[in-house]
């Protein structure tokens, strides 16, 4: 799974995957709805590889958190994220990541991480197998 394709914009919802580059911007799709457009370099942009969650320990990549809710919920989870109330967004998260760091991650971010991680599992982008390989090889060296 590569993440780092993978943005964030903000001010702008949902994910957008960088197809492109110019001088002082990105070309992004949307994932929502498919539309290109140039992201500059003045706006937020985040790639999802470079996003981790605060935890009682050390901070977990995104990538780590999308494979804990995958074991955790599949890739079609029956609840949508924008229907939930604060406390059971995190409910649903603590199912995924019982070692996040209740003082420092807000409902906004878990909104988001569990919106994403639907997200890119509605358009096949979420592959877990790569991470399997990788651990794998580090076992035989």
């Amino acid at each position: 799974m590569d993440l780092s394709k993978i943005v964030s914009i903000a001010g702008k919802p949902g994910l957008f995957k960088v197809i492109g580059s110019g001088k002082n911007n990105i070309l992004v799709e949307s994932l929502t709805d498919g539309k290109r457009f140039p992201a500059f370099t003045h706006q937020r942009i985040s790639a999802l590889e470079e996003i981790s969650v605060y935890t009682t320990g050390d901070d977990r990549p995104l990538k780590e958190i999308f494979k804990s809710m995958y074991e955790q919920f599949g890739l079609q989870p029956d609840f949508d994220p924008k229907k939930l109330t604060q406390a059971e967004l995190a409910e649903k998260f603590a199912q995924a990541v019982p070692d996040y760091d209740t003082e420092r991650v807000y409902p906004s971010d878990i909104k988001k991480a569990l919106s994403w991680y639907i997200q890119l599992a509605s358009k096949n982008l979420l592959d877990f197998s790569e991470q399997v390989n990788e651990g794998d090889d580090s076992a035989k060296e």
